[in-house]
């Protein structure tokens, strides 16, 4: 067997504490700023809110040499991979997703407002129904089923098992469908249901009890007989087979939509925290001038505690010092590094936030003084992070938490990066311009005769961009916009 020996090279890049604590305060939203510091003003009693009375370059006095003699262990030097922080998708991550409210990576939670789940509402209601204790576990097991939507997925036959070997309960497919029957008759209307089909027809029929309605009973035909023809809005064979009237369909139609196809959705979206967007900048137009400024929750005044202070230059003034003394010291001089370390972390993120900002206003100035989205220019991570000389990951953690307040609304900061396009005339466009036309184009079109994606593609064509129907496909499905036939209205 024979051995090889070389030399290889490796390049890892590495960083610092402070850097990474740094990092961890950019992704901190303004709204969690707040419970941030605090969160360190327990840990650390050598950090206080206040002014700062001292010099960025007034170092902590150092100790005597008598303490280089004991054996007192300093802290081990930390060196982290930069990919074990470099975790919420940076570079493209405002491709991928736009949800308005903020990863947190810290360990602070926001609190969730006391509501009722959908779950306990359906159980509250079970408990006024005369079932026996082996009912109630069976019902109580099909609520469990009961997905947040509000529908019942699980097949019956699953159920059934699922009594059989977690409760110990035999039962019969018959009896379960029972009991999902007498939760289908459960508030909201239309809840335990297998399909939007089936959500439906319990939701008209219930309506149907209370007083005979003629509309109402075509639109329970037009679910129960005719869900694909509706679905697929093939209304002329609606209209045929059911020897109604374009007018009797339209009520229909009408009394339809007034249903709920998410029974379960209301529960869904209260049982999530509340979510409040805390501007991190503000942006007026002065006489056509952008301005910037900055949120003050983002600029809080800390210190180093005097008291800490003092205590490390009384230590260091006693003639006399024993092991415990210097321990004591140690252990004050990390405290007063880790409130420096902090306080030059909320600067640095300050600068940073500012200068990222500025930067992007800078290269969206139209946008910020007219508020018109077409007046947007492409504008990629890079583009940021070479006006800033900033690494492209630091800009890619501000854009995806942070938000500004201008005259025309709230944005999210990514909200103003987007691809280039071009245009007949070789000018760079954003995709966003595009999009924006291309809604427009949709909310003009006859309802009758929605334009297709062929017809769209031919008036951008016709506007000088140059897009292919794909494109126009992509976009459309960004903008949540169905496809023509879907689109289509009596």
């Amino acid at each position: 067997m024979a051995l090889y020996q070389g030399l290889h090279q490796k390049l890892q890049q590495k960083l610092s504490p402070q850097q990474i604590q740094l990092m961890k305060l950019l992704q901190v939203p303004t709204a969690s700023l707040e419970e941030r510091i605090k969160e360190e003003i327990e840990e650390n009693p050598a950090l206080e809110m206040g002014a700062e009375e001292y010099d960025g370059d007034d170092e902590v006095p150092e100790t005597s040499d008598a303490f280089e003699n004991e054996d007192i262990s300093s802290d081990e030097e930390i060196s982290q991979d930069f990919n074990e922080y470099d975790d919420d998708g940076e570079i493209a991550d405002y491709k991928l997703k736009d949800d308005h409210v903020p990863e947190l990576q810290e360990s602070g939670s926001i609190p969730h407002p006391s509501s009722i789940s959908l779950h306990d509402m359906l159980v509250d209601q079970l408990r006024l129904l005369n079932l026996n204790p082996t009912q109630s576990t069976i019902a109580e097991q099909i609520i469990g089923s009961i997905d947040d939507d509000g529908y019942l997925r699980r097949d019956t036959n699953s159920i059934v098992d699922d009594l059989a070997f977690k409760q110990n309960i035999e039962t019969s497919e018959k009896e379960v469908e029972a009991l999902i029957a007498s939760i289908q008759l459960f508030d909201p209307p239309g809840i335990a249901a297998r399909d939007v089909r089936e959500s439906l027809l319990i939701q008209l029929r219930r309506k149907l009890k209370g007083a005979s309605n003629a509309v109402q009973k075509i639109a329970l035909r037009i679910i129960d007989f005719h869900f694909d023809e509706f679905t697929k809005r093939h209304f002329e064979k609606i209209i045929k087979s059911l020897e109604i009237s374009e007018d009797q369909l339209k009520d229909a139609i009408s009394e339809i939509k007034k249903l709920n196809p998410r029974p379960g959705a209301h529960f869904d979206s209260v049982n999530k925290a509340e979510q409040y967007i805390v501007p991190d900048f503000f942006v007026y137009n002065n006489n056509g001038k952008p301005e910037l400024t900055l949120n003050q929750r983002n600029a809080p005044e800390l210190k180093v505690s005097d008291e800490y202070r003092g205590m490390l230059k009384d230590y260091e003034k006693g003639s006399k010092k024993d092991k415990r003394q210097k321990e004591a010291v140690t252990f004050i001089k990390q405290k007063i590094d880790a409130a420096k370390w902090f306080i030059d972390a909320i600067k640095q993120r300050q600068h940073t936030l500012i200068v990222t900002m500025q930067a992007i206003i800078d290269h969206q100035s139209n946008f910020f003084i007219t508020g018109d989205e077409t007046a947007m220019r492409p504008m990629i991570l890079r583009d940021i992070a070479e006006k800033t000389d900033l690494d492209i990951s630091t800009i890619s953690r501000v854009a995806n938490s942070k938000f500004v307040q201008t005259e025309f609304g709230s944005f999210r900061l990514k909200h103003f990066f987007s691809e280039s396009l071009s245009t007949d005339s070789g000018e760079e466009v954003s995709t966003r311009e595009v999009k924006t036309i291309l809604q427009e184009f949709i909310d003009a079109e006859d309802k009758h005769n929605p334009l297709s994606d062929d017809v769209l593609t031919e008036m951008l064509q016709a506007k000088g961009y140059n897009i292919a129907r794909r494109t126009v496909a992509k976009y459309r499905e960004l903008l949540n916009i169905p496809v023509a036939r879907l689109r289509k209205e009596l």
